[in-house]
């Protein structure tokens, strides 16, 4: 991985805050004029530092009020088991984070549903009926804290 310096670190900072800028704008931000800010963002994302742009959607406005932690144990831990899991679940808009985890959990899924009856309706006809997992246990979030996908940089 190459070294970051403080330009560069200015930048994925700013991009993370707001990834529609100009480009003229980003350079006069960091300094820059537009060319050699433009290397530098194409150079951050040909290095994989950068590895995508998006959106961010408030998930209750599109009627997903629920968000459910689940912790999986699988029966087993082989890498064959862990394969099958990972990509079964790889599939469903449902999750939207999914973590292999030390400790007594293999898995922890983040997942949105509109109401508690879509929620039954997923664990039902998706998690449950996968092969290979010994138990399911699922924590209801009462409401969002603090919701970040910007990196400390």
């Amino acid at each position: 991985m190459p070294k970051l310096d403080a330009i560069d670190r200015k930048i994925l900072s700013i991009l993370q805050a707001d990834s529609r800028i100009t480009m003229q704008d980003l350079a006069e931000r960091v300094g820059l004029s537009v060319s050699p800010c433009h290397r530098r963002v194409k150079l951050l994302e040909e290095n994989g530092i950068i590895t995508r742009y998006g959106a961010m959607v408030d998930q209750k406005s599109l009627g997903l009020h629920v968000s459910v932690f689940i912790s999986i144990k699988l029966e087993r831990q082989k890498e064959e088991d862990l394969n099958r899991f990972a990509k079964a679940i790889s599939g469903w808009s449902e999750v939207l984070e999914c973590y292999l985890m030390t400790g007594n959990r293999d898995y922890l899924l983040r997942v949105v549903a509109a109401d508690l009856a879509s929620y039954e309706t997923f664990l039902k006809t998706k998690l449950t009926r996968l092969n290979g997992i010994a138990s399911i246990e699922s924590s209801f979030a009462l409401s969002q804290v603090k919701y970040s996908v910007s990196l400390p940089v």
